[in-house]
Parts: C-alpha cells; sequence; structure tokens
C-alpha cells in the first residue's frame, strides 16, 4: 500500500510518498526558514502564503518521485498553526475527493514518534517516547504506532523555542537550534552553571522558560538593562553561554527519559522531532542508553524535523485499522 503524505503544521511544506508504512518512495521539503529569518520566528501569515505556493508543486514532486500510483491520502490535521493546517487538510481532502481514495487524519506529535520507524524491517514499540522540538516537548509510553500514554509534557517553555529565544539573546542566527548546537562545539559546558529544572523527584513534566530567563540575566544583568541586547560579549563568551544553556537542556531531557524507561520497565526509547538533530543531545543519548542497557533509537536527520514520511507511514496503520477520516476533517490548532 502507497500512502501520499502531506505535512504543512508550521513552516515546511512537506509531501512523501511511503510503502506499507515503512519503505519511503520520495520525501519532499520545501523550507521556509529564509523567508522568516529577518524576523526571528514563524510569522504564521507568512507562512501560509508560503505554503499556498509551494504546496501542488510539492506534492507534484513527492508523486513523480514516486513513480507509482497512491492507494491513500494522509494529512497532519493538529495541532499546529492554524493557517498552515488548513491548507494541507484542504489539499488533502480535494485530493481524496478527486481520486475517491481514503483520507486519514494525523496527530503530528506521534507522527514524530513514528519517525523512527522509517526503513527498519521491525516496529520498535512498546517503548519510550520523546518528542522534543519548537512547540513541542513531551514524554509517552507507546505500546504502538497508534498507542500512547502521555507521561509529561512542558509547561511552559518546549526546549525547541527555549533555544531560539536564547540564540536570540547571544545574537546567533533563527533558526537557534542549529546556532546553538554550532555556537556550543567552541564553548565549554561547563562555562556557566545554570539550574536544572527538575520539578519534582517524581515529575515527567519539563520546564525551560526559567533557563532562558537564567540566560538573560547572565548576559544582560537584571532589572531594566536586561532589555537591550548586548554587544560586547566575545565569541568564546557566547560559545561557553550556549554550550552551558545546551547541557543543561540535555541533561534535563536525557535524564527524564531514562528514569522513565526505568520507572514503566521499557528497555527501548524513541527520540523525535527537530530538537533529535542535536548533536550534543544524540551523543548523551548514546553514551546513557548503552550504558543503561537500554536500546535506543534517533531517526536519521532527515526524519527529525518536519516531514510528511513520518505522515504517511503512521498513516498506513490507521488504514489498516480502519482509522480512516470522512471529508469533514478539520483542522485543529
Amino acid at each position: 500500500m502507497k500512502i501520499l503524505g502531506i505535512e504543512t503544521s508550521c513552516d515546511e511544506t512537506c509531501a512523501a510518498v511511503v510503502a506499507d508504512g515503512r519503505r519511503v518512495l520520495s520525501n519532499v521539503v520545501a523550507s521556509q526558514t529564509d523567508v522568516h529569518r529577518k524576523y526571528g520566528g514563524v510569522v504564521p501569515e507568512i507562512a501560509s502564503r508560503a505554503h499556498l505556493e509551494a504546496l501542488v508543486p510539492v506534492v507534484g514532486e513527492a508523486l513523480e518521485q514516486a513513480g507509482a500510483g497512491i492507494d491513500a491520502v494522509a494529512v497532519v490535521h493538529r495541532p499546529g498553526l492554524i493557517g498552515s493546517l488548513l491548507l494541507g487538510v484542504t489539499a488533502a481532502k480535494t485530493l481524496a475527493w478527486l481520486h475517491d481514495l481514503p483520507l486519514v487524519g494525523i496527530n503530528h506529535v506521534e507522527s514524530h514518534i513514528y519517525a523512527a520507524c522509517l526503513e527498519r524491517e521491525a516496529l520498535p514499540f512498546p517503548c519510550v517516547g520523546l518528542v522534543v522540538s519548537g512547540g513541542h516537548t513531551s514524554l509517552y509510553t507507546c505500546d504502538g504506532p497508534r498507542s500512547q500514554t502521555l507521561l509529561g509534557a512542558t509547561t511552559d517553555d518546549a526546549a525547541g523555542e527555549a533555544f531560539d529565544k536564547v540564540a536570540s539573546i547571544l545574537g546567533l542566527p533563527y533558526p537557534g537550534g542549529p546556532s546553538i548546537d554550532s555556537a556550543s562545539e567552541r564553548g565549554s559546558p561547563k562555562a556557566v552553571h545554570f539550574s536544572r529544572p527538575w520539578l519534582g523527584p517524581d515529575s515527567f513534566d519539563f520546564s525551560f522558560s526559567g533557563v532562558k530567563t537564567a540566560v538573560l540575566y547572565h548576559v544582560r544583568g537584571y532589572g531594566a538593562g536586561a532589555k537591550t541586547r548586548r554587544t560586547d560579549l566575545t565569541e568564546q563568551e557566547i560559545a561557553d553561554v550556549a554550550a552551558s544553556f545546551q547541557e543543561c537542556v540535555v541533561d534535563v531531557l536525557v535524564t527524564k527519559t531514562l528514569r522513565a524507561a526505568e520507572v514503566c520497565g521499557l528497555d527501548r526509547i524513541i527520540v523525535g522531532g527537530g530538537v533529535a538533530a542535536n548533536r550534543r543531545l544524540r551523543a548523551r543519548f548514546e553514551q546513557e542508553a548503552a550504558a543503561a542497557g537500554l536500546d535506543l533509537i534517533l531517526p536519521p536527520m532527515p526524519y527529525c524535523t518536519d516531514n510528511a514520511a513520518m505522515v504517511a507511514g503512521l498513516a498506513y496503520h490507521y488504514v489498516q485499522g480502519g482509522g480512516v477520516a470522512g471529508l469533514d476533517l478539520e483542522a485543529r490548532a
């Protein structure tokens, strides 16, 4: 079974065709990073207009690369920016109606967990799943592709959002995740101590707003002066703060995920989402999962950030289980 997936939840227009849930036949992504860079973040109205321009060419290219007909259409319909979601959902419903194909609505966060299943012979369930991205930091137990139980989630800033904001504080370019990752290579993670937000000994929730504020105060001082960007930081100071901030976030993510595996009695971990591309996070997970005797599955880099292959792959299991949507499928922010 070949399924066309469409992903337009934020600022990347994505389409892919996946066979039988795991074999990727095409995976096309049109990034909007250059469009939003001068604003330091995603502007929803601009994102919607960019999707409108890119969607038909991206879907056409994905179908052409796959070189075969499709058996169903899948689309992310929640969560995300409402304008961006509406465009993807409208396109998917139109294709499904026009060609009389099954339509599947997919949860964006759940698809990030499924990204680790692509191009694998066996499904890696049950497991603990961590989704860590610009808008989400959530921890789950996963019994199967369609069965997740939430253990904890962000109470304020998601990890990726904190990366973007700290990059802005340090004067590093957008997007902040790759900028912090790159700057940290030249810095010391022990240069500045930022308190780890554990939120209690038994909590699986996350909170990174306080760490972001601690970076702001460290760089600019307290009070009204903190509103003014400093321009006298040396490159080494920027690198040290970036590395220390990154280590703080990575500490929390890795420690809570491994503790969840221990508490839930599971021996496998999946990490998905854009921040899963962070080199320090991947290295720490590899080291500590190996030391704990846990099986770690990290998606290949192209499947960490938003893509439609993970959408089409997950949709296969919905079609097989009868989870097909009607043409009244709605976008939900």
